[in-house]
């Protein structure tokens, strides 16, 4: 399928400052491509070029075949829509006045609403379940309700592409999920072209279907989001240099407590997790272990504790692990078991716990 959005070695930025070079960007019909990056990288300035607010500094951007500098404002108004971050403030206006100001690119010099224009309202006000906010005030909803509103103002533009600048700000979790599960619909089900700047990794991970990297003047990388998400191309990309990007779970973890492990965690099955959190906010190592290697611990274990004692996965857990695990327990003041139950390859970590009754107290944790 042809790029409804190509960008051709554009050039971007402010004044005679020339920000990134040689954007080459692509959106097809039903795509979602998302922009990341540390502030100040350049995201806002590539979207605000791309729809005309800032002049391109080089390169061509063309929406489906046509050169964007030669279309019309009103063509240009109904082939993309944009939400930006800039809070709108119009005044004396209902929800379903700002909604319908979308379909200025269809009326006539009067702004006079056909059925059919009034149709597109009701129905980009349902889609964002904005219909019970129609004739409240917009300036007295709440900021994730006006982000709803926005949307189906550009919902109702009927666009071929919509742009977005990092929509979910301001958006409590449940807002943030509710919109962008909109923007995916639309994908699907309309075939809109999105492309968006989002500073929730997250969420990035999990809707786009590309990614693109800025930083250090430059696009870094892009791909899809499996090939984005992982701890070396994030850490790269925002300079970690405390704690760790964890793909796995789509989020970061503070660097683990120094020191020798005081506390052994027996974990597993997930319930390890909010105890190495918990042992990492109250600053005390730890080694944590039997883990099998595929287990859905692992990942928060290798990144919190001081140490991990992992088994094959599938395979009994041998007695030389079991004996390495015993020794690191040993030296540890207490132990921590998080599970209930062990089941046929869970004998050794069974043994570890009943060890640790014998030598400790205070071997099961409540959160």
């Amino acid at each position: 399928m042809e790029s409804y959005l190509k960008t051709d070695h554009m050039a971007v930025g402010y004044g005679k400052m020339v920000l990134l070079r040689e954007i080459c960007l692509h959106v097809r019909p039903g795509e979602i491509v998302t922009l990341i990056g540390p502030n100040g990288a350049g995201k806002s300035t590539i979207l605000k070029s791309i729809i005309g607010q800032l002049k391109l500094m080089g390169g061509r951007v063309y929406l489906g075949g046509s050169r964007a500098e030669q279309l019309t404002a009103k063509e240009r108004a109904r082939r993309v829509s944009v939400v930006m971050t800039d809070r709108v403030r119009p005044e004396m206006m209902t929800c379903r006045d700002v909604v319908a100001a979308g379909r200025y690119p269809y009326t006539g010099r009067l702004g006079i609403l056909s059925g059919k224009d009034r149709a597109a309202v009701d129905e980009a006000l349902a889609l964002v379940q904005g219909t019970d906010l129609a004739d409240m005030e917009f300036q007295k909803v709440s900021d994730g309700q006006k982000q709803k509103i926005l949307l189906a103002r550009a919902i109702c533009q009927e666009p071929e592409l919509m742009v977005l600048d990092e929509p979910a700000t301001y958006l409590d979790i449940r807002h943030k999920l509710e919109l962008l599960t909109v923007l995916k619909r639309l994908a699907g089900e309309k075939k809109m072209a999105v492309l968006m700047s989002l500073h929730e990794l997250d969420m990035a991970q999990r809707i786009s279907d590309y990614v693109v990297c800025t930083g250090g003047g430059e696009i870094r990388c892009w791909g899809r989001p499996e090939e984005i998400f992982t701890s070396s191309v994030i850490g790269e990309l925002y300079g970690l240099e405390e704690g760790t990007y964890l793909p796995e779970y789509g989020c970061l973890e503070f660097p683990p407590p120094k020191g020798k492990p005081e506390v052994f965690v027996i974990g597993g099955q997930g319930k390890g997790i909010p105890v190495y959190r918990r042992l990492q906010r109250e600053g005390i190592p730890f080694a944590a272990g039997i883990l099998y290697d595929n287990d859905m611990d692992v990942p928060a274990a290798r990144a919190l504790a001081a140490e991990v004692i992992c088994a094959e996965a599938f395979e009994p857990i041998s007695e030389e692990t079991y004996r390495r695990a015993e020794a690191v327990m040993d030296s540890c003041r207490q132990v921590i078991c998080c599970l209930d139950r062990f089941g046929t390859f869970g004998e050794a970590n069974r043994r570890l716990a009943e060890r640790g009754r014998e030598k400790m107290t205070g071997t099961k944790i409540s959160l």
